[in-house]
C-alpha cells in the first residue's frame, strides 16, 4: 500500500466476534471488507459516524459565525452566507437536508441544473471528472458515471482519506446510483494517494453564493474545496487551464462579493449552471497555485491525515520546515431535520 491510500479510517472502530475459533477482528465501518473471515461492509454504521461528524462540524461552524469579530477578514463572507441560507429557507427552495445553514445547499431544481452542466462542451470531452460530495451535486455525479467517464470524489471533510476514484464498468444499473453517495463510494471506490498519478479534465465545486461577473466563490466556510484544489495541484492533476464549474440556484447568485477581499487559496469559477441559465463568468480571478502553508492554521492541520502526510514528505525531501499560518477556531456543523 502506498504511504497516501487511506482506507482505514482514523474514527472508532467496532469489535465483532468472528466464528470459528478466529481471533477478534477490529471492525471498521469506514472500510469495505472481501475476506470470507472478516465481516462485510456496515452501511448503517459508517452512515451513523459519517452523521455525527457531519452535526459536529456544523455546529463548529456556527460557533464561528456567531463570534464573528468585526476585525476578521473573513467575517464578511459570513454575512453573505447567512443571508443566502436565510433566503433559501424562507423561500423554501430548500432541499433535504435542512435546514441548509453551515451546508452547501440542496435546492429545488439541482437534477435541472445538473442535466444543463452535463450538455457543457467541457463536460462531454472531459474523461475524469472530480465531484464534490454534497447532495446538491449527487445528479452530476450520477450523470458523470453513467455518461462512462471517471469519477473522482473526495472522502467527506477529507476524513477518512483522500480521493476515491470510481468507474461506471465496475458498476451495474443497481449499484451505480448507490455508488453516487457517500456509503457508495466507501462501498464501491478504490482509495488513492497523492502519488497516483492522474488527469483530472474536468472540476465541479459546490457553492453558497457565487457572483456571475466575476467568478467569485463563497463555499460553506470550512476550506475543503480549496484544499482538495491545492492538493490536485501538487499531484499535477490540474492546471490553470482545468475548468471549474459550479451548479447553484438562481437565487445564490450574488453582486456583492469583493474581490480585493478574496485570499489566495479563494478557488474561483469559470462556470455557472443553475435551473434555468448557464453563465460563463470569464473570470480574471487567479487560480491558487498550491497548498499555501503560511495559510494553513494548526488546527486544520491537525484535523486532515492527508495534509500532515503531505507535509512530512515535502519536508522531508526538502529538508527544510515548511511554514505554518495562525492559530483558528475551526468552523462546525449544523442541525439536520427529519426528512418527511
Amino acid at each position: 500500500m502506498n504511504a497516501y491510500a487511506f482506507p482505514i479510517s482514523p474514527f472508532k472502530h467496532f469489535t465483532h466476534q468472528i466464528p470459528n475459533s478466529v481471533s477478534l477482528v477490529r471492525f471498521n465501518p469506514f472500510k469495505v471488507y472481501s475476506n470470507k473471515n472478516q465481516v462485510s461492509f456496515d452501511e448503517s454504521a459508517y452512515e451513523a459516524e459519517r452523521l455525527r461528524l457531519d452535526a459536529k462540524a456544523r455546529e463548529s461552524m456556527a460557533i464561528e459565525a456567531a463570534e464573528n469579530d468585526e476585525d476578521d477578514p473573513k467575517a464578511w463572507k459570513w454575512v453573505i452566507r447567512k443571508r443566502i441560507w436565510d433566503l433559501m429557507e424562507a423561500r423554501n427552495i430548500a432541499q433535504f437536508p435542512r435546514p441548509v445553514h453551515h451546508r452547501i445547499p440542496n435546492f429545488v431544481g439541482a437534477p435541472a441544473a445538473a442535466v444543463k452542466l452535463s450538455r457543457l462542451e467541457v463536460f462531454l470531452k472531459a474523461n475524469c471528472v472530480k465531484v464534490n460530495p454534497d447532495t446538491p451535486q449527487k445528479q452530476v455525479r450520477f450523470l458523470t458515471l453513467n455518461g462512462g467517464k471517471k469519477l473522482l470524489t473526495p472522502q467527506p471533510r477529507l476524513r477518512t482519506g483522500f480521493f476515491s476514484v470510481l468507474e461506471s464498468h465496475t458498476l451495474n444499473p443497481s449499484t451505480m446510483n448507490e455508488a453516487c453517495t457517500s456509503v457508495g463510494v466507501a462501498k464501491y471506490g478504490r482509495p488513492i494517494g497523492l502519488d497516483e498519478k492522474i488527469k483530472v479534465d474536468l472540476i465541479i465545486v459546490g457553492s453558497v453564493a457565487v457572483d456571475p461577473k466575476t467568478g467569485a466563490r463563497l463555499g460553506k466556510g470550512e476550506g475543503f474545496a480549496e484544499l482538495e484544489y491545492g492538493m490536485l495541484r501538487y499531484m499535477g492533476a490540474i492546471d490553470d487551464s482545468t475548468p471549474i464549474v459550479t451548479s447553484i440556484h438562481d437565487e445564490q447568485l450574488v453582486d456583492d462579493i469583493p474581490v480585493e477581499k478574496l485570499l489566495i487559496h479563494d478557488v474561483p469559477v469559470d462556470i455557472i449552471c443553475t435551473p434555468t441559465q448557464v453563465i460563463f463568468t470569464n473570470t480574471s480571478i487567479p487560480k491558487p497555485q498550491g497548498i499555501y502553508w503560511d495559510k494553513l492554521s494548526p488546527e486544520k492541520l491537525g484535523q486532515i491525515k492527508i495534509l500532515r502526510q503531505l507535509k512530512a514528505k515535502i519536508e522531508r525531501e526538502t529538508g527544510q520546515i515548511l511554514p505554518t499560518g495562525p492559530s483558528e477556531k475551526l468552523p462546525p456543523t449544523s442541525q439536520r431535520r427529519k426528512k418527511r
